[in-house]
């Protein structure tokens, strides 16, 4: 979903080539430099910016990251807790920049200008499953309640005035996630959300869902305020033209988004019912045997092979809660398969080996979902797929590339090709995205105040986060 064309970067620069800029004694971007520190404006958010294990994390923290080492200075992300605080500090100069997955409106380009689009979201109408659903605007009975300053704000006080019986409301005590969670919990009637915010949502209140989408697909952006200098927007144009040929804004996309496309009802549900009252008899040995993996990773692994049954077995012949073979039971000295404890030992140690067998060049935060890939279809035809990717002129150090060329080993004229042939590419392909989700469920699930849904109510002593 990460766009960034080669339209809109001539676009940007042949806007600023034409702007008569006055002269002035130093650059927004020559301040910057100055100062040592690039300050970015940014909110509590899983996709923009967020803390787990003291850890900075998030889509627009990444990138902000990379812009700072590309302007030679350090990093300060400085969060605010609502839309309104957050445009405040832009507008009086405490940052330069806004970073926190903002679309770019009619209103907002009246007063702000925009650096170029990161990808797009769609406006979209949730309801209570189980719920009439509304067919269109004319059919929403009940309130809707959004965010204050949001862009959904600004959508619904267009649609008004067509529909001036329109009933919505805007709270400053919540963020998008907690308005979600009151629609999920009965306390109110709609909500309007970006469609990747519902779509990650829905792995945690299931029983939320689309009604439609009231419009089209918007921009996100980067924010900086309106003055004569273009210095800081120049650099930012010329930066990301360079991130998108670095093959970086795909490695995001597919990081943040490329987990989130499938959402299945019954599955999810069935999923937190087992996470609440059949989890806790194997945590502990997850906790005991993940080493250095994350034992809620281990714990999705696991559910995604067997759904936490010691019993489970396959017309494959694997079997146990990791779903071993006899042949990877005996690598990692697992004497019984069905014996829990062995069986989350031996795939524990099957998957950390797995990592560590990967070639060095693989980023380190896509190495596991390389591994996972191979826990599923054997290392050799991981292999197999890379030099597939790798012939196909594309990155075989990609996640998102090796991913996309996975069912290749389903086709003759590809997996001939291979040394190791024909392989269930598409089942890999699904059993990595699977385990992912599960693996966010978790996260949340575990420590919901530090992933999704950092609520107001839960920021009372909000983290002080130092420059890099």
């Amino acid at each position: 979903m990460l766009l960034l064309s080669r339209t809109t970067l001539l676009l940007g620069l042949m806007t600023l080539a034409g702007c008569d800029a006055k002269p002035q004694a130093r650059s927004q971007q020559a301040q910057i430099q100055a100062r040592g520190e690039l300050r970015v404006g940014t909110l509590y958010h899983p996709l923009y910016y967020f803390l787990r294990d003291d850890q900075q994390e998030g889509l627009d923290y990444e990138l902000a990251l990379s812009f700072a080492d590309d302007l030679g200075v350090a990093l300060r992300m400085v969060p605010a807790y609502s839309l309104d605080d957050l445009f405040a500090l832009l507008d009086a100069g405490k940052v330069d920049m806004l970073a926190a997955g903002l679309t770019s409106t009619p209103l907002r380009r009246q007063q702000y200008r925009f650096g170029p689009s990161l990808y797009e979201v769609a406006q979209t109408l949730v309801y209570r499953k189980g719920e009439p659903r509304p067919q269109g605007p004319e059919q929403i009975a009940g309130d809707i309640r959004v965010l204050a300053g949001s862009s959904q704000a600004e959508w619904l006080h267009a649609l008004q005035q067509e529909l001036p019986e329109l009933r919505w409301e805007t709270r400053r005590d919540a963020d998008a996630e907690d308005l979600l969670r009151q629609v999920a919990e009965g306390r109110a009637d709609h909500t309007l959300v970006e469609d990747t915010l519902l779509a990650r949502t829905q792995r945690y209140y299931p029983n939320v869902e689309a009604a439609f989408s009231l419009s089209d697909p918007q921009p996100v952006a980067w924010v900086i305020d309106r003055r004569d200098d273009d210095s800081l927007l120049a650099r930012m144009l010329t930066f990301f033209g360079e991130q998108q040929k670095l093959g970086t804004l795909a490695r995001l996309n597919e990081k943040y988004f490329g987990h989130i496309q499938d959402f299945d009802y019954v599955d999810t549900r069935t999923f937190l019912r087992r996470a609440e009252d059949l989890l806790p008899r194997y945590q502990p040995l997850f906790e005991r045997y993940a080493g250095e993996l994350d034992w809620r990773l281990l714990a999705a692994v696991s559910y995604q092979e067997s759904h936490w049954d010691p019993q489970a077995r396959s017309y494959t012949g694997v079997r146990g809660m990791m779903m071993l073979t006899e042949d990877t039971a005996r690598q990692v000295g697992v004497e019984d398969r069905l014996d829990p404890e062995q069986s989350i030992r031996g795939g524990a140690h099957y998957l950390a080996s797995l990592i560590e067998r990967l070639p060095d060049s693989i980023p380190e935060d896509e190495r596991v979902w390389f591994a996972l890939a191979a826990y599923n279809l054997g290392l050799g035809h991981l292999l197999d797929v890379r030099r597939l990717t790798r012939l196909r002129d594309q990155d075989p150090d990609s996640w998102a590339a090796v991913k996309e060329n996975l069912p290749l080993l389903h086709q003759p004229q590809w997996h001939s090709q291979t040394r190791y042939g024909y392989a269930r590419g598409r089942e890999a392909q699904k059993f990595v995205n699977n385990v992912r989700q599960y693996y966010q469920s978790l996260l949340w699930l575990n420590n919901p105040t530090t992933d999704p849904g950092l609520a107001t109510a839960q920021r009372e002593s909000p983290p002080t986060v130092p420059p890099l």
